[in-house]
């Protein structure tokens, strides 16, 4: 963490990047805590709130298909553009509460934009680092951006729970506009080069191609990502991130019905902003552990499975909270030292594919979960589906456990291209 917060200090574009991230994340935690709510407060269904909880994660689906032209198009723009849409579109939602025209259906007609405005932040994050940080801080670099994306908006999380019982739901979207302007001002002051591994001429991102030679070019872009992680061993590990993933969405989906049961709003928010602190701190670990074999990082999922369980069962809301936020500690973890491993071991012109590929196949169980558990909720019980959900952890850790070859995977730091199955080693395949 003190390596974090010297790189911090020292790279005023990295600076301006995780502050920006920190604004925009916050925007995202607030409107997600409000437009889940406010679905729950106007129908009281799990599945209308999974529903929509499904929409706003859909950019882990469809974020291969943002992946070439995060690698092709001025990140700054790409980057100043996403925040401007978002906060013009939350003001859509307090202004139809103020002339009475609030209705759920505004919620699944603003929600789809909202994601959309999103969908390029995942391969972006990946694909900016490398242009702004040298190669040997990328652990720091991926730590830092973690304890904001991951971790710091569990704030907002918070925060926005209380606000809801204060002042109500659309309150929030008015504080979320805001955020978003900051962001858009923080993300324009950032200087991008080209990355030192790439194979680019020129030194920034104003030298745009065309929006025709993108769209050319966009089928064997995809082609290329895919075809770096065939046969490789990142197959079973994108596989685990999906079960545990369709955990997260379950989770997600019915928070608000069980942070009800436990007290209202304020507990819901209380909830995410211990899922928060729990990926906030495993973040923060990180770096510290990037020498522990990444094969035992990822048995600590058990861990974090055992722990939602004891939540779900806890006699009292503030020990749900405190078990609900250590469940997620490992998760945190995993997220920097993977994060570490697509940047050693990817080149960096590819980063952007690469990682959108993972993402969209790791990430597409998300709002699948959030579907499948608004339904089993309203069938089984809240309750009950929150302490089914774990066992997506769960399974994560049973495999590798079984599995000599993921168990034995070396530390984050150590790790080769040979570890993995990645067939290129030290040489690229052609863009």
């Amino acid at each position: 963490m003190i390596a974090a917060g010297r790189l911090l200090g020292r790279n005023r574009d990295f600076r301006r990047f995780v502050a920006g991230q920190f604004a925009t994340n916050a925007g995202d935690s607030l409107y997600t805590v409000a437009v889940l709510w406010l679905a729950f407060e106007l129908t009281g269904s799990t599945l209308v709130t999974g529903t929509l909880n499904a929409i706003l994660l859909l950019p882990w689906l469809l974020q291969v298909f943002a992946g070439p032209l995060v690698d092709r198009l001025p990140l700054r723009s790409v980057l100043v553009g996403s925040q401007v849409v978002q906060g013009v579109v939350v003001l859509v939602l307090p202004l139809a509460a103020v002339t009475g025209r609030l209705r759920v259906g505004l919620l699944f007609v603003v929600a789809p934009v909202l994601m959309l405005a999103t969908l390029v932040m995942g391969p972006m994050e990946t694909a900016l680092l490398p242009r702004i940080v040298d190669e040997d801080r990328l652990s720091e670099a991926n730590s830092a951006l973690a304890t904001v994306t991951l971790g710091l908006d569990m704030v907002f999380d918070a925060i926005g729970g209380g606000v809801i019982a204060v002042f109500g739901a659309t309150t929030l979207f008015l504080a979320d506009s805001l955020t978003f302007a900051v962001a858009a001002v923080l993300f324009a002051g950032i200087t991008i080069g080209t990355p030192a591994n790439s194979n680019e001429s020129g030194g920034a991102d104003e030298s745009a191609p065309s929006v025709g030679s993108i769209l050319r070019s966009y089928g064997s872009d995809l082609r290329v990502g895919i075809e770096v992680l065939r046969g490789t061993l990142f197959v079973e590990l994108i596989l685990l991130t999906a079960v545990a993933n369709f955990a997260t969405g379950v989770a997600l989906a019915i928070l608000p019905a069980f942070g009800d049961g436990l007290g209202g709003p304020a507990i819901y928010g209380l909830l995410l902003g211990a899922l928060g602190i729990g990926r906030l701190v495993g973040s923060i670990l990180g770096p510290y552990v990037a020498g522990v074999p990444y094969g035992t990082v990822l048995l600590s999922h058990g861990l974090g499975a055992g722990c939602w369980v004891a939540a779900v069962v806890a006699p009292s809301p503030a020990l749900t909270v405190a078990l609900f936020g250590l469940a997620w500690v490992p998760i945190g973890a995993s997220g920097v030292l993977t994060a570490t491993l697509n940047q050693r071991l990817f080149p960096a012109d590819l980063l952007g594919r690469i990682s959108a590929t993972k993402g969209t196949a790791s990430g597409a169980t998300l709002p699948l979960g959030s579907l499948v558990g608004g339904v089993v909720a309203d069938t089984l019980g809240t309750t009950t589906t929150m302490a089914l959900a774990p066992g997506g952890f769960g399974f994560t850790a049973a495999y590798v456990l079984l599995r000599p070859r993921l168990r034995r995977l070396p530390a984050a730091e150590a790790a080769t291209p040979d570890d993995f199955d990645l067939r290129f080693g030290t040489e690229r395949p052609e863009p």
